[in-house]
């Protein structure tokens, strides 16, 4: 399963320098209160994040993530929602990313993500 098809989240931008995704919030994303589920803003954060980590290594290298903070910010139940992500430190081994959650002018979330650099196995 991708979970970007699965949640429905569109890339707009991706770059070395910037990462821009969006995601219309429906009921898979909500939780039994009406409101979208906290773990969907960790999901956007770490998808934007680790995309603009993956434009910044070799071919036979990639990223994933090794730590990740959040703070929810706002509540959200409809409408779209803009994430942008930056990176704080483009490393040999280590990259620092952060991201945030808008909805129109208004920040839902904000988080960091450390990602760390694998080197794909060659086969033998």
């Amino acid at each position: 399963m991708n979970l970007l098809e699965h949640l429905d989240i569109q890339i707009k931008q991706t770059t070395p320098e910037q990462v821009e995704l969006t995601l219309v919030v429906r009921d898979i994303h909500k939780q039994p209160f009406g409101i979208m589920h906290g773990g969907m803003n960790g999901v956007l954060i770490e998808t934007a994040c680790s995309l603009g980590a993956n434009q910044n290594v070799a071919q036979n290298e990639y990223c994933v993530g090794v730590d990740l903070q959040v703070n929810h910010l706002q509540a959200v139940s409809t409408g779209e929602l803009n994430i942008i992500a930056t990176p704080d430190k483009i490393g040999r081994t280590l990259q620092v990313w952060q991201a945030t959650v808008y909805q129109k002018n208004k920040k839902i979330a904000v988080g960091r993500c450390t990602l760390m650099v694998q080197r794909t196995k060659i086969k033998d």
